[in-house]
């Protein structure tokens, strides 16, 4: 029996050992090539001598340029991410409530159809309807609403627009799932003891919902700031992301040192943006429990 037992962990340590293999080679393995190159003051396969520095991160901290770039990065972020979760909460709650199977297929082939498109083709799509001579344009002149188009194109608002239209399915496919978790009878009891609809909703469900709202407000951020086609297509480089300063450096300068410090900063952007989930996370759950 103990020769059993001892055997145990081998078999489970050769299960997993092929899906680590994979994930080590795919994830830290070039995460840490990027990060000594963001070291380094060349590359080390085309330059035989080279050494470490930290002037990459010298030049981001010290030019404005950079900084703002990275803090137009996360507004972005941050404003896709608001607007998402304000349109897809509501939806989300819709789905997780209806009582019908088939309005709940229909709505949830709703959110999931334009997963099926390309983020090429739907990017372009916004192009038509936001430049100048564009759908939305053209109609508000037809109305008499405006005598000029609107600078819809090559704006942060033009770029907002087109990722909230890609990630909102994300956040309403993440809220579904905890709102559909949460006892309806919790709200009944509520409103049974007097509250009102807007306060038991308030008051029991958004609370319980946190995580939910939590756990999609971090994918779509991050999803937000990493994105490059929409980012380009619908801002041009008019608005400068990291990702395209990423692709400038790499493309147009062959700064692979520099381009590779711009990756650790989106990087670690993302890995404070997980703490900060878990730390939210712990707190709610705590206060759930003193409950």
């Amino acid at each position: 029996m103990s020769s059993v037992a001892s055997q145990r962990p081998n078999g489970l340590a050769l299960f997993i050992l092929p899906g680590a293999l994979l994930f080590a080679s795919f994830f830290f393995l070039p995460i840490g090539l990027m990060a000594l190159m963001s070291v380094l003051t060349g590359n080390p396969v085309v330059m035989p001598k080279v050494s470490f520095t930290t002037r990459h991160y010298a030049r981001m901290i010290g030019d404005p340029y950079y900084l703002e770039v990275i803090w137009t990065t996360i507004r972005i972020g941050l404003v896709t991410t608001l607007v998402a979760l304000l349109i897809g909460y509501p939806l989300a709650h819709w789905m997780a409530r209806i009582k019908s199977r088939t309005g709940h297929a229909l709505l949830l082939m709703a959110v999931l159809a334009p997963m099926l498109t390309g983020i090429v083709v739907r990017t372009f799509a916004w192009m038509t309807l936001l430049s100048d001579k564009g759908v939305v344009n053209q109609t508000l002149m037809s109305l008499g609403l405006i005598a000029q188009p609107l600078k819809l194109m090559y704006t942060e608002t033009g770029i907002v627009v087109g990722l909230v239209h890609i990630y909102v399915p994300f956040m309403v496919l993440t809220l579904t799932g905890v709102i559909g978790r949460i006892d309806e009878r919790l709200e009944q009891a509520a409103e049974n003891l007097g509250a009102s609809p807007l306060r038991a909703f308030l008051e029991v469900t958004l609370p319980l919902s946190l995580p939910g709202i939590l756990a999609g407000s971090l994918l779509v951020f991050a999803l937000a700031i990493s994105a490059y086609v929409t980012p380009i297509l619908l801002g041009g480089f008019q608005i400068m992301t990291l990702p395209i300063l990423i692709y400038q450096q790499i493309s147009a300068n062959f700064n692979v040192g520099f381009a590779a410090a711009l990756g650790i900063v989106l990087l670690v952007i993302s890995l404070l943006l997980v703490i900060a989930y878990n730390r939210a996370l712990g707190l709610v759950s705590g206060q759930r429990e003193l409950q």
